[in-house]
């Protein structure tokens, strides 16, 4: 079957999102624009991944330009969006892997989430399933402004750590590994 890149090249929207609650949430990627929605379900440990992923190309992207990139330090606040997911939420696939790039020639960031492929039996892990980019795995590509990008790593990282009790020194999001507290010379949870 051929493959189906879903591109949106500076979307309306793209959010990362969650249905359900905390301890059973499934995690969204959400793109949108001119009434077309593209949605692909992923792990909670790829959007905060991604999401960190985007701040250090983004910072680096801005430090190899001297400052002159179109990339604000922080996320715009006029542009943050805290709207739900748009409906319907209809999966299109599972994310396997990711990839992100800066475009310096368009100065926007890219993000590419491939479609989760199942190794057939006998094959070799880590051999490739597909042989050539048409018969490749379903792609989600978005095109991002150094603007939208950072407003999309806030969000998810936000989210990510929405789901997490809070410290009761400090108010930080307790990680589930444990949470070595900035308050309380050394208290760990």
């Amino acid at each position: 079957m051929p493959r189906q890149v879903h591109f949106y090249d500076q979307p309306e929207r793209f959010v990362a999102g969650t249905v359900g609650q905390p301890g059973a949430r499934a995690f969204y990627l959400q793109a949108s624009a001119r009434g077309r929605i593209t949605s692909v379900l992923l792990e909670k440990t790829q959007v905060a991944a991604l999401a960190e992923r985007i701040e250090e190309v983004l910072d680096e992207a801005l430090r190899r330009s001297g400052g002159e990139a179109a990339i604000p330090a922080g996320a715009p606040q006029e542009l943050l969006d805290t709207a739900p997911l748009d409906l319907p939420l209809e999966q299109e696939f599972r994310v396997g892997t990711m990839a992100l790039a800066w475009d310096t020639v368009d100065s926007c960031l890219v993000v590419e989430a491939q479609a989760l492929i199942e190794e057939e039996e006998g094959e070799e892990e880590g051999a490739a399933v597909f042989e050539d980019d048409e018969n490749g795995p379903d792609m989600l590509r978005v095109r991002l402004s150094g603007a939208m990008a950072r407003v999309f790593a806030r969000r998810a990282l936000d989210l990510v750590a929405a789901g997490r009790k809070p410290c009761p020194f400090c108010n930080l999001p307790l990680d589930p590994e444990g949470h070595l507290c900035p308050r309380a010379n050394g208290y760990r949870r």
